[in-house]
């Protein structure tokens, strides 16, 4: 059921690797599978893992969370980066960067200085700063699809 990929890479976990930094070294992957699996209780990964079945409570990963198309995590996270292409229900802090994928749903509360929503991606829930910004004072500030702000910005009125 655990699998730790180092040099063979799953059909699947192509497209989370096609997100990481491109010519990077290889980043091991635990992969868990199983469609009708489900695991519940307090995982503390040291590296990264990709999730491809139901996984439930709290999760500690020491690098990037990757929740496959076929994956549903209903837990309370911290991780460095994550990337969300099935479903996620809970709070998550990130310390790097967030990207719900175009098949990703997520409900609930997000943490972090980066997040990207990929046009077709969903997200219902709050999202705060870790590091707040000098000057701003916690100001809010205008969220924009990203599709959307690069076409209003080639559309001359």
């Amino acid at each position: 059921m655990f699998s730790n990929q180092k040099d063979a890479q799953k059909p699947g976990a192509a497209s989370a690797s096609a997100n990481g930094q491109a010519g990077g070294p290889a980043i091991p992957l635990l992969s868990v599978v199983g469609e009708r699996a489900r695991m519940e209780g307090k995982f503390d990964i040291a590296d990264s893992i990709q999730v491809e079945c139901e996984v439930g409570g709290e999760m500690t990963v020491g690098g990037k969370l990757v929740i496959g198309e076929k994956g549903v995590v209903n837990a309370n996270v911290e991780t460095v980066d994550a990337i969300i292409m099935g479903h996620y229900d809970g709070n998550m802090t990130a310390t790097g960067n967030v990207e719900i994928a175009a098949t990703g749903r997520v409900s609930g509360n997000i943490k972090t200085d980066s997040l990207v929503i990929s046009k077709g991606g969903f997200f219902n829930g709050n999202i705060a700063k870790i590091h707040g910004e000098s000057g701003s004072a916690g100001a809010p500030r205008p969220a924009y699809l990203l599709d959307d702000k690069r076409a209003d910005q080639g559309v001359a009125h």
